[in-house]
């Protein structure tokens, strides 16, 4: 393998390789994202809709800087997943219970948006990358199909954990047994690996709204009744420590490979 052309690869990409690591801070990013997203809507009482546009102009910062930098970044990178992930929650729950169409109806309609995103994405670009992003073309899309697909997340989450009637914790086994199961399919057989990243990053999210809701819920909802905010600042503190051992972990391999001095 040619180190010189792998480290330039690396640092011509926008996003960072996918690795366990990278699927453990994701899941701390979506965690923190219920419990965030929560703090403004409902212990702020700020609801919804002010939620969501609040949100929402904080993912269109983030972006803005991500989209501008020349290669991956890791504060403004993991700083866009956590802005969909907020977002996503306040809107969910704007189209699930401002608007009445429930969790089903919304969940269909948010699903079909990934696929036709994905469809779109493929046709436009020619491929659907994953963790090695470079034309603004392909970040944009990789983002729009982020900001969509965490919508559905927190969707899927709220049916299996009350329409379903599995409660929180459940609800939680479930999309972690889920995500087994895609593991498994990844490691054992050539299923397409573009799916199948699509597949974890989706239920990823379910899983960290839930491991949400059971730290913050009310004791009598199934939760632990944790202050929102409190629990936001501890997630998101954990995700600042995996992120920085793992970017230097990546500095190093990079600096190794290439045969540069620290």
């Amino acid at each position: 393998m040619n180190t010189t052309s792998y480290t330039a690869n690396e640092e011509l990409s926008k996003v960072p390789r996918v690795t366990l690591a990278f699927w453990a801070v994701k899941i701390l990013a979506t965690t923190v994202g219920e419990t965030g997203g929560d703090a403004l809507s409902m212990q702020l009482n700020l609801g919804y809709a002010i939620s969501t546009a609040i949100f929402f102009g904080f993912f269109l910062v983030t972006l803005a800087a991500q989209v501008g930098s020349k290669h991956y970044h890791p504060v403004f990178y993991w700083a866009v997943v956590v802005a969909t992930t907020t977002v996503g929650t306040t809107t969910s729950d704007l189209l699930d219970r401002t608007l009445g169409l429930g969790y089903v109806k919304s969940s269909a309609i948010e699903l079909t948006l990934v696929v036709v995103l994905l469809l779109i994405w493929r046709k436009t670009t020619g491929a659907i990358a994953i963790d090695h992003i470079t034309s603004r073309s392909n970040e944009i899309f990789y983002w729009v199909t982020i900001l969509v697909s965490n919508t559905l997340g927190t969707a899927l989450g709220d049916f299996v954990a009350t329409d379903a009637g599995l409660g929180f914790q459940r609800g939680a086994l479930v999309f972690a047994a889920l995500l087994v199961v895609v593991a498994v399919l990844h490691f054992a057989t050539k299923a397409p690996k573009t799916v199948l990243f699509w597949a974890a990053y989706v239920l990823t999210r379910p899983l960290g709204a839930t491991v949400g809701d059971v730290l913050t819920k009310p004791h009598d909802a199934g939760g632990l009744d944790l202050n929102r905010i409190t629990s936001s600042l501890v997630i998101a503190g954990a995700m600042v420590v995996a992120i920085a051992t793992t970017s230097l972990r990546r500095r190093g391999k990079a600096r190794e490979l290439s045969g540069t001095p620290a």
